[in-house]
């Protein structure tokens, strides 16, 4: 039998990752995509890409994609929908956007996205078209802003040592994040360091993960108490003459009062509150003072929490005072998004907005679809919803607030997706969105240092329109203020942003397929000075006056951020256990599923199997709970039942579920979110998704 002739052509992963992985596509000799790999000439993809996306054609040739407009017939989220021409569907879209408006004015309709795709032209035209029409603004705050805000605190840029100089570290240090599973890229690097320089690597976690696994020395605490274990190996380095002081003098803005501070924050002290022995905290602390070339990779998952905003800049100060950010393969990083400098005019055309137009905030959408005043901002109802690149009804926290507001007979929802979610079983008209091989964008890696070009690889079949075609044939429809935006496709946008923040031209561009922009040696290690004013390290922000990446646009401070602590320290901010609650649930990402994306293929759900709540084995024994028993587990915003799993390696009172399943994956329908809170975090919003208070009981 002859084989088939491959073609190849290339793309850049566009889902929720840091890792941004470039792509080589594999096509048949009929153009249709076969397998995904990582680019090999890529230095930080490196030829390596997580499972689930090398199997993308799974996802992108699946049965149940969305192909034809479809308009509600039954009652929301029955799930009974009528075929509808393209044309009819974005005129009565317009109609009911402009009937909305005319009643409750254009801040009564709300464009509603996130980050489903990290595409800048697919993701980001959203804003145009709010923009031109005066309707809500958003505040996004479901991942970032706890992780970033505590960052900069420190460094006073997002910004930091180039990730591929983990392959030339002596010693990683892991903390609150899981790459085998989220960054697979990250674990390629620390490979290379294990093998060609027997580097050591540390990992902090709340659990024993996949990536702890591997580990030389794993620390497994307890949720929330990051910045004590922060706190007690600077005591040690302080203690034990491992701190740099020559570069803490030069480089860091008050280093005797830290130290001062410090003093009573003992591995003992820091034992009782994370769950870790002594012996641990010193062995962490005595390896962290004594390798130069260590090197800090901070995730995000131990920042989703009330007080992560404070844990993460205690966990970065860490680097300051070992003055491993000398070295070359040393540092601490985070994300790389400040070093990117694009300009997003013709794709956001933030000139057409108008300043007192509010900001509504994504993780407050429950509150919000179902009239809170104060989620509301003193401002009209929200009658109508444009829904791009993100699930709601799945993944926004309070979910049984979010499922009431969406079932409101007089909201209007339109909802842009690639499969028949849960939010699209709530809307009115659903549009079959294309994927990303299907479409031209280009994208940044926050968690590298490239900016990749994703073209059109394949045509869509039958019907499914990419995002941009939709915001400008309804931006017509609704009598939207023009703008060059509106006029120009994908590929226009991208050669303009390009040769605008001066990076060449598209052509240009189509031959190198990316841009290494990581900033000199001395730049990325801040030897010129930190991201402040007076070029310091901020051990003492000023919280207030953060300058955080991400805030609202009137910069006002949110949730109690002036009861946060001056230096670092542990704050007990968290949604504590208690007697009815006596358990904290950390929700942690999936190996096979990207917040719900890929819970829809049959690899990633066999390969997860089932929701599942883990709990200690004598915990769960205590509570006549046996392995693989139905529990129900609750608090005051509501219950879910799920299947219990003995996990002997997680910290005690804590429970761990993986992976955001969809809804009916649960017994009872109700998914994982029905029980995480979304009050605002201090100081600039968030949602504490990894911060929850349960109770837990056999079913």
């Amino acid at each position: 039998m002859t084989q088939q002739p491959t073609q190849t052509s290339f793309s850049a992963c566009p889902h929720d990752c840091p890792s941004t992985c470039a792509l080589d596509v594999q096509m048949d000799d009929a153009g249709r995509v076969k397998r995904l790999s990582g680019a090999k000439d890529n230095s930080y993809t490196a030829g390596v890409i997580c499972a689930k996306v090398a199997r993308y054609a799974d996802r992108l040739y699946h049965p149940d994609r969305l192909k034809k407009p479809l308009i509600r017939v039954g009652a929301k989220g029955e799930g009974r929908f009528e075929e509808i021409s393209w044309d009819a569907a974005l005129d009565l879209i317009a109609d009911k956007f402009l009937a909305a408006e005319a009643e409750f004015g254009a801040q009564s309709v709300w464009p509603y996205h996130y980050a489903g795709t990290m595409g800048l032209v697919q993701r980001d035209s959203i804003h145009r078209f709010r923009h031109a029409k005066g309707y809500s603004r958003q505040f996004d705050s479901f991942c970032t802003n706890m992780a970033w805000t505590g960052y900069v605190a420190g460094t006073g840029l997002l910004a930091g040592p180039d990730p591929r100089e983990m392959a030339l570290s002596d010693q990683i240090v892991i903390w609150g994040t899981n790459p085998v599973a989220t960054q697979v890229n990250v674990v390629t690097h620390v490979t290379t360091a294990r093998k060609t320089r027997g580097a050591r690597l540390i990992v902090v976690d709340v659990y024993r993960t996949q990536t702890m696994k591997q580990a030389d020395l794993g620390l497994v605490i307890r949720p929330g108490t990051d910045a004590a274990l922060a706190c007690a190996i600077m005591h040690v380095l302080f203690r034990d003459d491992l701190a740099d002081r020559d570069y803490l003098e030069k480089f860091t803005d008050c280093p005797a009062e830290l130290e001062e501070h410090l003093q009573t924050r003992t591995p003992q002290w820091a034992a009782d509150i994370t769950g870790l022995s002594v012996a641990e905290i010193e062995e962490a602390a005595r390896l962290i003072g004594s390798v130069k070339k260590t090197y800090f990779r901070l995730g995000y998952g131990f920042t989703r929490s009330r007080n992560g905003a404070v844990a993460m800049h205690a966990a970065a100060c860490i680097g300051a005072v070992t003055g491993c950010w000398k070295e070359e393969g040393g540092g601490v990083f985070h994300n790389n998004g400040a070093i990117y400098k694009l300009n997003k005019a013709m794709i956001e055309a933030r000139e057409l907005m108008d300043e007192p137009t509010r900001e509504l905030d994504q993780s407050l959408v429950g509150r919000i679809l179902t009239g809170d005043n104060t989620a509301l901002l003193g401002g009209p109802p929200v009658k109508a919803m444009l829904i791009q690149n993100t699930n709601p009804v799945s993944v926004a926290p309070e979910q049984e607030s979010v499922k009431q507001g969406f079932a409101r007979e007089d909201l209007f929802t339109v909802v842009h997706e690639q499969f028949m979610t849960e939010t699209a079983k709530m809307a009115d008209i659903v549009l079959p969105a294309t994927q990303f091989l299907e479409h031209d964008d280009i994208y940044k890696g926050g968690g590298q240092q490239h900016l990749l070009l994703g073209p059109k690889v394949v045509e869509p079949e039958n019907g499914p329109k990419e995002n941009l075609f939709v915001l400008n044939e309804l931006a017509k429809r609704v009598h939207a203020k023009d703008h060059p935006g509106f006029h120009m496709d994908a590929r226009q946008h991208i050669d303009w942003m390009l040769q605008n923040s001066g990076y060449g031209t598209l052509a240009d561009f189509e031959k190198n397929r990316w841009i290494d922009l990581q900033p000199d040696f001395a730049t990325s290690h801040f030897l010129k000075g930190f991201g402040h004013a007076d070029g310091k390290f901020h051990f003492k922000p000023d919280w207030g006056r953060s300058t955080a990446p991400n805030k609202p646009s009137n910069g006002v401070a949110l949730g109690p951020w002036s009861e946060m602590p001056a230096l670092p320290d542990q704050w007990d901010a968290i949604e504590a256990a208690d007697a009815r609650h006596p358990f904290r649930l950390v929700t942690a990402p999936a190996h096979s599923f990207l917040n719900s994306t890929f819970n829809e293929t049959d690899a990633s759900k066999k390969k997860e199997k089932r929701p599942e709540a883990w709990l200690r084995s004598e915990e769960a024994d205590a509570l006549g709970i046996a392995d693989g028993d139905l529990v129900k587990m609750g608090n005051d915003r509501g219950v879910v039942t799920l299947h219990a799993r003995h996990y002997g390696e997680l910290s005690p009172g804590t429970v761990i579920s993986e992976g955001i399943w969809p809804n009916d994956a649960f017994v009872d329908g109700k998914g994982i979110n029905t029980l995480t809170g979304a009050d605002q975090v201090a100081p600039y919003g968030g949602a504490a998704f990894h911060d929850t208070a349960v109770w837990i009981r056999k079913a």
